[in-house]
């Protein structure tokens, strides 16, 4: 199972740290500035320490500044380079530009369509295909909320996501559930499948085949 990502938040105490991407409590203070000895405190500044890798995190106005990483989760591991790729730049454009991210997911989505079967040439007819042989409804709506918010930001529609940010953010949890669905789970049944003697699966293919 994905592991579910809670993103860093001024003031929490505990998140996925930018830092080591891992789930660990935060302590918080003030950031100070020495001037010629005499320490003064930055009002607007805040400072996380992470219990399990001891680095900083610095906020400005309630907005992360360093390190300079995206909020949103990191790309699950069986997820294909070329998806990746998109999918990384969309996590860095994130928090300056939501309608950005959210178009550049709409565009990894239809690359992992393509390594799925599709044509690439049409997201929705990819989708359709993908819903004939078998898609599990979840995730058939999983990639329609992609595609469609995504299209939205491209060409206006109902939802902007300028006005809804936590969405755009909630994005990468769907695609990271997609491949986990689509891609690692059948892996792990495969790995296990041929750890069965040689016997029992020669039984199995006879079973399927009708084969007494």
């Amino acid at each position: 199972m994905v592991e579910k990502y809670t993103a860093p938040t001024i003031d929490a105490t505990g998140y996925h740290c930018p830092h080591c991407q891992v789930f660990a409590h935060q302590s918080w203070g003030a950031l100070l500035h020495d001037i010629d000895g005499h320490y003064a405190q930055l009002g607007w500044y805040r400072v996380g320490r992470c219990a399990r890798c001891k680095n900083m995190s610095v906020w400005y106005r309630g907005t992360l500044v360093v390190p300079a990483e995206s909020l949103a989760p990191p790309p699950t591991d069986d997820m294909p380079d070329d998806v990746k790729n998109d999918y990384d730049e969309a996590r860095s454009v994130l928090s300056k530009s939501p309608r950005s991210s959210s178009a550049l997911l709409r565009l990894a989505v239809q690359k992992l369509c393509v390594d799925l079967g599709g044509t690439g040439k049409n997201l929705n007819e990819d989708i359709g295909t993908l819903v004939k042989n078998g898609l599990p409804v979840q995730v058939q709506q999983a990639f329609d909320v992609l595609r469609v918010i995504g299209n939205n930001q491209v060409h206006p529609g109902v939802l902007d996501v300028r006005d809804e940010p936590e969405t755009a953010s909630a994005l990468f949890g769907l695609l990271n559930m997609i491949v986990e669905v689509m891609i690692t789970r059948p892996k792990q049944v495969e790995a296990l499948f041929n750890k069965l003697p040689a016997e029992a699966q020669q039984q199995i293919q006879k079973r399927d085949a009708g084969k007494p």
